[in-house]
């Protein structure tokens, strides 16, 4: 079975999860966490407490259940009195026992976090989809599977089993991706994009054709007919969902493969080219060009 076009992305992007630990807390605390270049996610476990991050206004009441994902660089400030000086993370962890940090007095609060490694130069195509902070409420459809993997990823930290690390990076993969399926689910309609068009119900039929054998040839009317819409339909739904053309869409899709495979450096662009329907390196080259701005020879010496 072929991947679908949301997973195909996950793994153009190579996305990677690294369970990164958690945080216990009690009595008055406050803790300033830095801002990070990589995604970071973390569930609520237990207790209830602020969230104030950089730039926004208004504090965010959490509550024993809820999940957020933060993918922007931005600090910011978990507490459960905004009156407190927050605490550095830093200072925070020094003491820090294994996974688990301890702050203040007792044990009321208790969340678990990790976060997301992508490639450098793909990643954008999943961060410039995505608002700068996800939060999924305990109340959302999608927090029972959440608390799930919450409690397995309590359970590993507890148990200490062999392949504890190994399990507890598929198990935060598995809560990266619960986190972005509820988001695509339960948020207003994000930004049309190529992340919207992977998530609309719609366009799924002529993105698993296109996504499943990118070198063919495609015809608008066979993606048309996938999706039972008439082609000026499809077309310009696809345009408002995607922002570009279905066309544009297959094109660059092809463009972001080729990337990845020259990245490798074991094939040549002639090889390339022709995996992926181009009857010319030329033809080719140019629409490489166009989609990154770097011919492929350029890219792939740049890689090296």
């Amino acid at each position: 079975m072929h991947l679908d076009p949301f997973s195909d992305l996950l793994k153009l992007i190579d996305a990677r999860s690294i369970m990164s630990g958690g945080l216990v807390a009690g009595g008055a605390w406050a803790i300033a966490f830095p801002p990070t270049q990589r995604i970071k996610f973390w569930g609520i476990v237990r207790g209830h407490c602020w969230l104030v991050v950089e730039g926004d206004s208004e504090a965010i009441a959490v509550a024993p259940g809820d999940v957020f994902l933060l993918r922007a660089p931005r600090s910011h400030v978990l507490a459960s009195d905004l009156a407190i000086r927050p605490s550095e993370l830093a200072d925070v962890l020094e003491g820090r026992q294994g996974a688990i940090a301890s702050h203040g007095e007792g044990d009321e609060f208790f969340m678990i976090g990790g976060k997301v490694e992508l490639s450098d130069d793909r990643g954008q195509l999943l961060l410039e989809g995505l608002p700068d902070l996800i939060h999924i409420r305990a109340a959302s459809r999608h927090a029972p599977s959440l608390r799930w993997l919450l409690e397995q990823l309590v359970r590993e930290r507890d148990d200490n089993l062999p392949g504890v690390v190994a399990a507890s990076s598929q198990l935060a993969h598995l809560m990266f991706i619960q986190i972005l399926r509820a988001h695509f689910e339960d948020a207003e309609p994000i930004a049309s994009g190529r992340l919207r068009a992977i998530g609309d119900k719609r366009l799924a039929p002529a993105l698993q054709l296109m996504h499943g054998d990118p070198a063919r040839a495609w015809q608008l009317g066979e993606l048309a007919k996938a999706a039972a819409m008439s082609r000026a339909t499809f077309s310009s739904y696809f345009k408002a969902v995607a922002g570009i053309s279905p066309m544009a869409y297959l094109t660059e899709w092809r463009m972001r493969l080729a990337e990845r495979t020259l990245q490798d450096g074991r094939s040549s662009v002639g090889v390339v080219a022709a995996s992926l329907g181009y009857a010319s390196d030329s033809a080719f080259s140019n629409a490489f060009k166009r989609v990154t701005g770097r011919s492929p020879r350029e890219y792939q010496r740049d890689q090296r």
